[in-house]
């Protein structure tokens, strides 16, 4: 049986930090919020890569949200409490935290490969809150 990959297979740690494997489908937030009561006490461990920038904005009421660049370059830009600021994500192998509650997108500068760990519980996405 082949390894599987965080690209297609996702990892759930629930609230006792069991992992459970979840396949990747076009589905998988809704599949995701009724296997697991919304996604209560858990974390997302999945990857994405991304060619654009990305379409909205979101933020995580629950929890610090850690991202790891696999590869490529990003600028994070982060907005919270009307302070506004930017990361340069771009040197494979660095981290992120998105702080709890903190409204968050990205501008793709290059291709690139993102590892998330995510409190998925209350995720909220949206417009440009800035405006």
């Amino acid at each position: 049986m082949p390894q599987p990959k965080l690209d297609s297979t996702f990892i759930v740690l629930d609230a006792k930090q069991d992992a459970t494997l979840m396949p990747v489908t076009p589905s998988i937030y809704q599949d995701l919020d009724a296997n697991f009561n919304h996604f209560a006490g858990c974390l997302l461990v999945a990857e994405y890569t991304f060619s654009d920038d990305w379409p909205s904005w979101e933020r995580h009421p629950n929890g610090d949200e850690t991202l790891y660049l696999v590869s490529g370059e990003a600028t994070l830009f982060l907005y919270a409490d009307g302070v506004e600021r930017q990361i340069e994500f771009n040197t494979p192998g660095s981290f992120a935290i998105i702080p709890k509650g903190t409204w968050h997108t990205a501008k793709v500068n290059t291709n690139c490969t993102i590892l998330f760990i995510t409190p998925g519980e209350g995720t909220q996405n949206g417009p440009d809150p800035r405006l």
